[in-house]
């Protein structure tokens, strides 16, 4: 890939690149933002250049960098070499290891290792945002409409559902949350399971971050209680009943969040097919006979 296909007024601004690129290569993955490795000299670095409707979707790129400047520091973010505004573009050394898969997310050690690096990002530090799903699920909801988008019916079948859980959840005081934990975003450098993309971080629940994480790599219950007790050292029925409810959450955030794209989005991909696997799946989650033993669980 030619440099000048690259923005070439974000390259020249990062300090000491002028002049000393020698390669960029298109990273795969994301279906939001433009991802490059680019070689300067003897390093490498990743190029994020973020797309125009992140405003919509809620994501700050201010707040990214202050919460990929923390998570560098904790040890499991990578370093962060740059921030270009007003473009909002990052710019971080690129992380040598390999891509955790989806069957290795599953192993005990792995869980582990994964639970270790979510306690340094949860103990990490604190960004001027927070992150509730749901708020989320109700901003998504009103930008949607806002731009002449259509709420499904199963929008009103989930909201009662998220209501309930937000009732039911005893608050805590809120930490560092990554909040788009996929695989996807899991470097192993062969010590630490580092973790990219931070642009859905801000202070919240870290539940959600555990349910996010289960439901998206499809987590038995036992895999689950594994992950809890890496992280806490015990396993209480009220923190697996947390875990439980935001999996429903998370899927509910992710069909909203396709359900903005249906509407701004105009890159080839079947956002609604997306938002239809999400709700279907926290609609089937929400009737497990068992959602009321959560609910009342949950509070303690």
């Amino acid at each position: 890939m030619e440099v000048e296909l690259l923005d070439a007024a974000v390259m020249d601004r990062v300090p000491g690149w002028a002049g000393h690129v020698r390669t960029v290569e298109v990273l795969g993955g994301g279906i939001t933002n433009r991802n490059f490795r680019v070689l300067v000299g003897d390093g490498a670095f990743v190029v994020r250049l973020p797309a125009k409707t992140g405003a919509l979707l809620g994501i700050d790129r201010g707040i990214e960098h202050e919460a990929s400047r923390l998570a560098a520091v904790a040890g499991v973010g990578p370093e962060v070499v740059a921030f270009i505004e007003p473009e909002g573009a990052l710019v971080t050394r690129f992380i040598s290891g390999q891509r955790v898969t989806d069957a290795a997310v599953r192993e005990p050690v792995m869980l582990q290792r994964i639970a270790h690096s979510l306690r340094r990002i949860h103990q990490s530090g604190t960004v001027p945002a927070s992150f509730s799903p749901f708020r989320v699920v109700e901003a998504y909801a009103l930008t949607a409409t806002r731009h002449g988008g259509r709420l499904p019916a199963a929008h009103e079948r989930a909201q009662p559902i998220a209501v309930s859980i937000e009732r039911a959840i005893r608050p805590e005081p809120p930490v560092l949350c990554h909040n788009d934990l996929l695989n996807a975003n899991f470097i192993d450098d062969g010590a630490t399971i580092r973790i990219v993309d931070w642009e859905y971080a801000g202070m919240g629940d870290r539940f959600f971050d555990f349910g996010n994480f289960a439901v998206n790599h499809q987590l038995s219950e036992d895999d689950e209680r594994r992950l809890l007790a890496a992280y806490f050292g015990r396993v209480t029925a009220g923190q697996h009943a947390r875990l439980r409810l935001m999996r429903l959450m998370s899927d509910f955030r992710e069909a909203m969040w396709g359900v903005v794209q249906v509407t701004i989005s105009e890159l080839d991909f079947d956002f609604d097919a997306y938002a239809t696997k999400h709700f279907d799946r926290m609609l089937s989650g929400a009737t497990d006979a068992r959602v009321n033993d959560w609910l009342d669980q949950a509070a303690t």
